[in-house]
Parts: structure tokens; C-alpha cells; sequence
């Protein structure tokens, strides 16, 4: 071969490589695409049990539950960013099975769960708890309706948005060393409201917590809480700060409870601009006994008439001409905003 041709053949491979560079740079791992896995009991979706399709789903996918009352357990985890929607909580209900205590489990050690969020579904209790968290992060529950208790212990930014939550024998909602939002939530007919113990860090807010046995919020131990716009209303007790807690709370409607505030004198509380009335006692320093302490109140406070639009029957939005609108840097206090705007369903 003379060395034109070399030069020829030399060029052609040249040619060659540099017309496969782009194909080769553009070779790419393919990512599955997100998938909708659904779950019906008639079998006309891709599973019948929620566990199996729970137990498919890969980052990303989404767990569509139809209607229907499912007598299953659930347990989540070992997961990463997974939804599990129900088609509506008057229309998808989880009622547990077997031995189990609860229905519903997000995270087990020494497994966690991360990103979950749960929509649209009711859970009723079984053998005493209805819904446990555990060590997991992330974790979001929307328009839910639980029929008992929550309880969440190690667990970290959990956000319960819109739900109802009662009927528990116990507490509603019970977390220990856990970073916890409550928001807009309708939490009611427990023996307790909300417990929070350990070393928590909770905020409460824009809740309406009512008919409970006992107090409404009880913040113990080393937790520190955050109380902003609630209405604690028709319980044994509003809110109580004990142990070590450390305690901002504010904007805060507490009615119609045989105590408003009880505060231990071990723990660090703020109050500012909440609204009092027709309480046994508005304020009460823990002890034995527990002891009238009228000098807890803030100047701020008000002791007024919040003038709920029908309070024998649960609708706690404030009338037109209520009191508690423009008070420090809150628009109107409590959960729910003045009749002649519209209402908020939790």
C-alpha cells in the first residue's frame, strides 16, 4: 500500500471516529418515568392489596387507592418519595386486620420512610391506635380523617395538614422527640387533644382542638411548642406547659374549658394577645394543687366575648362584630377567620 492510499484509509477512520463521537456523548441512562399504581378491591387495578402495591412502588411513584373499605394493613417503609392517595376519605377507608395494633405504620426500626405523603383516605382504629410514625422524615399527611390515635415517636419535619383526627380512648396526637407542624387541623373527642413529650419541637397552628375530656395541648418534659391562632374550645382544659417545656403561644382563642392556661412554673412560657373567656379559670399554676394565678395573664390578653357565629354547635368562625379583629399583628385571632369571609373546613 503506497502512502496515498495510507493517507486515504487514515482520513476514512479519522472520519469515522469523529462522526461517532456525538452518538457515543449522547448516551444516557435511561430513568424510569414516575408510575400511577392503582389499587381497587374488585380487581380493576393492578393490585387488590394496598401493602403489595406500596411494597412496587420506586421512588417516584404514586399509590392510587379506589374505593372502598379495606380491611388491611398497612406498614410503609424502606421507601423514598412515594404518595399514597385515596379517592376521597368518605370514599376509601382502611380498617386493619389480624392482630396488629394500628392500621397504618410509616417508618420501623431500624427501617425509616422519607418524603411519604398520604391524601385522601379515612383510617379507623385497631387494638387502640390508628396511624404510628416512626423514625422517618418528611412525612406529610393531607385531608385525612383518622378514627383514633395518632402517635409518632423520632420522627422528623411530619407536617398533618387538614385532617380530622378524633374519637381516640387516649390522645388524638402523641409525639415524642419529634419535629412536628399542625396545621388547620379539626382535632376532637379525645381524652387529650395533642401531647407532646421528650425533646419535640411542635407548632400548632390555625387548629381547632374541642371536646376533649381533658386539656386540649399538653407540652412536657424538654419539648418546646409553639401555639399561634387556635381555638381551644369545650374542654377540660386549654392548653398546659409543664416540665421543662419552652412555650411561645399567641393569637389563641381558649373558651368554654374549665381551665385556660395551667403553667409550671419549671417551664419557659411567653403568652401574648390570646382571648379568654368563660373559662373555669383562666390561668392556674401547676402543682398540688394546681393554684389560681391571675398574675400569669399577659396585658395583652383579652377577656372578651369572641362572638363564635353558633358555639353550641361547633361553628367557631367569629361574627362581624367580634372584638378579636386587629389585635398586635394578627388579622383576627383564633383558627377560623370572621363569618363575612368564607369559611375554612379543616
Amino acid at each position: 500500500m503506497n502512502f496515498s492510499m495510507r493517507r486515504v484509509l487514515y482520513i476514512l477512520v479519522v472520519c469515522c471516529f469523529i462522526g461517532a463521537g456525538p452518538a457515543i456523548a449522547e448516551t444516557k441512562t435511561l430513568v424510569p418515568s414516575p408510575r400511577t399504581i392503582t389499587v381497587a378491591l374488585d380487581g380493576s387495578g393492578n393490585f387488590s392489596s394496598i401493602q403489595e402495591a406500596v411494597d412496587s412502588a420506586e421512588k417516584g411513584d404514586t399509590v392510587l387507592i379506589k374505593a372502598g373499605a379495606y380491611a388491611q394493613d398497612l406498614t410503609i417503609h424502606s421507601k423514598e418519595k412515594i404518595k399514597i392517595v385515596g379517592a376521597g376519605v368518605d370514599k376509601v377507608v382502611l380498617l386493619g386486620q389480624g392482630e396488629l395494633v394500628g392500621v397504618l405504620h410509616v417508618g420501623k426500626w431500624p427501617y425509616g420512610a422519607t418524603d411519604i405523603e398520604i391524601s385522601g383516605l379515612t383510617i379507623k382504629e385497631h387494638g387502640g391506635h390508628a396511624l404510628g410514625i416512626f423514625n422517618g422524615n418528611r412525612i406529610t399527611l393531607r385531608q385525612v380523617h383518622v378514627k383514633g390515635m395518632v402517635f409518632g415517636q423520632q420522627v422528623q419535619d411530619v407536617r398533618i395538614e387538614d385532617c380530622v383526627i378524633g374519637g381516640s380512648e387516649t390522645t388524638g396526637v402523641h409525639f415524642s422527640d419529634s419535629q412536628v407542624l399542625l396545621i388547620g387541623n379539626l382535632i376532637h373527642d379525645n381524652d387529650h387533644g395533642v401531647n407532646v413529650t421528650g425533646k419535640s419541637s411542635v407548632r400548632l397552628e390555625r387548629n381547632i382542638i374541642t371536646g376533649n375530656l381533658f386539656e386540649a395541648a399538653v407540652i412536657s418534659d424538654q419539648a418546646k411548642g409553639v401555639l399561634i391562632n387556635n381555638t381551644l374550645v369545650k374542654n377540660g382544659g386549654g392548653a398546659a406547659f409543664l416540665g421543662l417545656s419552652t412555650i411561645e403561644a399567641s393569637g389563641n382563642i381558649l373558651s368554654l374549658n374549665k381551665v385556660g392556661f395551667l403553667i409550671a412554673a419549671s417551664s419557659q412560657t411567653k403568652t401574648s394577645y390570646n382571648a379568654l373567656f368563660s373559662n373555669g379559670i383562666n390561668y392556674m399554676k401547676a402543682g398540688s394543687p394546681n393554684i389560681h394565678a391571675p398574675e400569669l395573664q399577659d396585658e395583652s390578653d383579652m377577656i372578651a366575648d369572641p362572638r363564635f357565629v353558633d358555639a353550641e354547635h361547633d361553628d367557631f368562625r367569629l361574627k362581624p362584630d367580634t372584638t378579636l379583629l386587629n389585635r398586635g399583628t394578627f388579622r383576627y385571632l383564633g383558627a377560623l377567620p370572621p363569618s363575612f369571609a368564607p369559611a375554612r373546613n379543616p
